[in-house]
Parts: C-alpha cells; sequence; structure tokens
C-alpha cells in the first residue's frame, strides 16, 4: 500500500482522493500526535490558499482536531510560510495548510508544522498514518467541555507583511517590478509587503476565484511574465506558485531565472559578507550541474540531498546551514523562516540587485545553466514509486546512463505529489536530450498505464 504522506503532506483530487472524511481523519489523529504530550488545552492555527475546496477541507479537518480536544484557529487564505511564522510566532502547538501549492485547481492537500514551524518527520507522519490506518483506536474522544473550539482571525496576515518587511528593510524606490501572484495565497502580502517597500509595482493574477490558482500563471506558467516584464521595460519579474513558497525569477529582457540562480547569486554575496555558514549551499539531485560549477569556481561546497524541501531542510538543520533549496525555486533561509518562503526570496534577490546596482541578467551570469530535458510521464499514483521493476523500462534507464555517463546525466524518479514519473537528462546537446527524454517517458506511461 502507498505511504499516505508524500514530501509536502498528504495530495489528491478534493472530494475523490482527499474526502472530507479523510480531512477530518486527518485532524483527530494530527492533532492527537503533534499534541498528547501537551499538558495545557492544545491550539492548532489553520490556513488555506484561494481553492475552492480549501473551505470545505479546513472545516472538517477542524472537526477533527476539536474533537480530540483541542483548540483551532482558522486564518483563511495565507502563505505556507505564513503559516509556519505565525506557528512560532504565537507558541502555538501546531499549524496546518490546506494547499496543494502548484498543481492545478482540483488538487489539494494538507501538510502540517510542528511549533517550531517545521514540516513533520518522516516518523510522525507514519505515526498520523498508522492511528487513521488502525481506526483511531485507543485515541480518547472528549465529550462536554473537553471539546476543542473554533476561532477565527483574519487579521494575521498583516503580521506576516510587517514581519516580511522588517526582515529584509531594502529600499526598493525606483525600481518596477511585475510580480504574477498565480491567482493565489500571495495575492495579498506580496502585494502590501512590496507596495511597503517602495516599489513601482505591476502586480498581475491577483483576483482569485478559488477555479483559476495557477491556471496559466504563477511559477509553473511563466510566458505571461516574461512578455510583460519586457512590455513594462521592468527591472524584473517574480513567479509564486499558489501557495508562495516558492518563487522564480525573469530578468529584465524577459528570461527566466530559475531557482539554482537564484541561490547562486544570493548564496554569493552571502559569502562576500561572511554570512553563509560553512560557506555552503543544500541543493538537490536536480540541481542543475552549472550550480555545482558555479559553487566550484566560487569557492562555495554545493551539498546535495533526494529531491524535496523537506530533505534539503533536514540537511541544513543537522549541519548548521543556511541557504538551500531547490531549482523550482522552493528556497530555504534558515536563520529567518522554518520553511520555503517565495517573498523572503525575492526580497533577498531584489536586495542583491539594490546593492550591487547590477541587471539581473548580469548577476545570473554568474552560473551556466546546462541544458536539462524534464519530461513527465503520467502513472498510476500506486504504481509510481515500482517503475524499475518493469525490465523493459530498467533496460531503457541502464542504456541511456550509459550513453550519458561522463558527458551529462540521467536521473528518474517518482513524484513525491503527484501521479508522476519525472525523467530529467542532462547533457550537451538540447534536442538529443529533450528526444531520448521524451522516448523514456512515452515508454514507461506505455508500459505502467
Amino acid at each position: 500500500m502507498a505511504r499516505m504522506f508524500g514530501t509536502d503532506g498528504v495530495r489528491g483530487v478534493a472530494g475523490k482522493e482527499l474526502t472530507i472524511e479523510l480531512a477530518m481523519k486527518l485532524g483527530q489523529a494530527g492533532a492527537y500526535v503533534l499534541t498528547k504530550e501537551k499538558a495545557h488545552q492544545p491550539t492548532i492555527i489553520v490556513g488555506c490558499d484561494t481553492r475552492i475546496s480549501g473551505g470545505m477541507l479546513a472545516n472538517a479537518l477542524m472537526a477533527g482536531i476539536c474533537s480530540v480536544g483541542a483548540n483551532a484557529v482558522y486564518m483563511g487564505v495565507m502563505p505556507t510560510p505564513a503559516i509556519a511564522y505565525l506557528t512560532r510566532k504565537h507558541k502555538v502547538d501546531a499549524g496546518v495548510v490546506i494547499s496543494a501549492s502548484h498543481n492545478p485547481m482540483e488538487f489539494n492537500g494538507i501538510k502540517f508544522f510542528n511549533g517550531e514551524g517545521y514540516k513533520l518527520s518522516d516518523e510522525l507522519e507514519d505515526e498520523i498514518e498508522q492511528l487513521i490506518n488502525n481506526g483511531m483506536k485507543d485515541v480518547p474522544l472528549p465529550i462536554g467541555s473537553g471539546i476543542g473550539n473554533i476561532s477565527y482571525r483574519f487579521d494575521a496576515r498583516e503580521e506576516y507583511v510587517f514581519f516580511m518587511k522588517q526582515t529584509v528593510p531594502v529600499d526598493l524606490s525606483g525600481m518596477k517590478l511585475v510580480i504574477d501572484c498565480a491567482e493565489g495565497a500571495s495575492h495579498y502580502t506580496a502585494v502590501e509587503t512590496l507596495k511597503g517597500l517602495g516599489v513601482n509595482l505591476v502586480a498581475i493574477h491577483t483576483n482569485p476565484d478559488g477555479t483559476n490558482i495557477n491556471a496559466n500563471c504563477g511559477s509553473t506558467h511563466m510566458d505571461e511574465l516574461r512578455a510583460r516584464v519586457v512590455y513594462e521595460k521592468a527591472d524584473l519579474g517574480i513567479a509564486f506558485d499558489g501557495d508562495a513558497d516558492r518563487m522564480l525569477a525573469v530578468d529584465e529582457k524577459g528570461n527566466i531565472v530559475d531557482g539554482d540562480q537564484v541561490m547562486a547569486i544570493i548564496g554569493n554575496d552571502m559569502k562576500q559578507m561572511g554570512t553563509l555558514k560553512k560557506d555552503t549551499i543544500v541543493g538537490t539531485v536536480m540541481s542543475n550541474l552549472g550550480f555545482t560549477l558555479m559553487g566550484k569556481a566560487c569557492g562555495i561546497h554545493i551539498e546535495q540531498t533526494k529531491v524535496g524541501d523537506r530533505y534539503v531542510l533536514e540537511n541544513m538543520r543537522e549541519n548548521g546551514y543556511n541557504i538551500g533549496g531547490e531549482q523550482s525555486g522552493h528556497i530555504i533561509f534558515l536563520d529567518e523562516n522554518t520553511t520555503g518562503d517565495g517573498l523572503l526570496s525575492a526580497l533577498h534577490l531584489l536586495e542583491v540587485i539594490v546593492k550591487t546596482k547590477k541587471p539581473l541578467s548580469e548577476l545570473a551570469g554568474i552560473m551556466e545553466v546546462l541544458p536539462q530535458a524534464l519530461v513527465n510521464a503520467k502513472v498510476p499514483n500506486h504504481k509510481k514509486e515500482n517503475f524499475m521493476d518493469y525490465p523493459e523500462i530498467a533496460h531503457a534507464v541502464g542504456e541511456l546512463e550509459k550513453k550519458f555517463a561522463g558527458e551529462g546525466r540521467v536521473l528518474i524518479r517518482p513524484s513525491g505529489t503527484e501521479p508522476l514519473v519525472r525523467v530529467m537528462i542532462e547533457g550537451k546537446d538540447q534536442d538529443e536530450i529533450s528526444k531520448d527524454a521524451e522516448a523514456l517517458a512515452n515508454l514507461i506511461m506505455k508500459i505502467m498505464l
């Protein structure tokens, strides 16, 4: 049986895989596991992105939380990093975000933060899952005054805006910026923060209606932002995803600047300032080879982890590093927040641009992005972990690894959040690697569907 929790919480199509019954059970089991050692009546804060299913799932989840005697505070639409910050700031027992991040609107997800604002360990997630699978056996359900209470607080987003402006108090007056809020959770917080720092702001996709989140916009669909930056003659553009825990940039010429490049720019500035702990940036196995080469040239060690910001974070905490992230734009600044934070990443990037007085295109030249082809093979969710069990697929992967040995690399992995096997090939010839990646992805789909 497939594990309920992926790399970023529990995900699925809302109402089908992620049902209100499952949301309620996750509320019960999550609240019990995260607060069972507490002597006081626990409090858990809950936020969501702009998906139409958010309210439905939030209410089911909070019913579960209250049924085991914990209180729930509903904060409405909030970026994921804002919930992590507020969990820590208000010293509550846990936080929950209802979001499927960059995924289409019909998906949703539930992810937990502990009282320190960190995503849960595999062990805690397994404990929650086991409780659900065992029908909540031996979990006491109080009655009367022992039942938890739901309260509502919709002003906390101002606290996050204030925190962002205080954390990176950069003067952006004289700069023109286009941001794409993906019709998601950043539509208020990013706009208010950036305006408050004096930027001449053009904000697009800031009118969420519950069904348009990530729809041809945001960090997964950047063509409109690229064109708009050039049209507006802006200094740069920033694209957030649905829950605003990641960002990608666009330079003044309309070129995409990915997470590896953003970390290279900021990490190099931190090294020069003496604030890059142990002269290390943490990336993943999906990081571009050019990122590693940049590190060697700049005297920065590039650590690599499994794909998933939780694994980046684990490595950072274990080894005392303070910046890490993914090519997709999930970047963690551990001195300031406990999870990926798109707005914080954008502010640090803007800070370097202001300080150096260099255009983003020039700063991005710190690393050469080597050709990379990434193709997704759509497969049944319960089969995605087992793609190498099929001899024909295993043989094809082996042949590609031989072909690109020494001149590139091949990485095939199941998605942690979607019913996909991701095929990534890195090499010298874009046409060749794209053709090979496409062929392998088609083979995987043909055999596994």
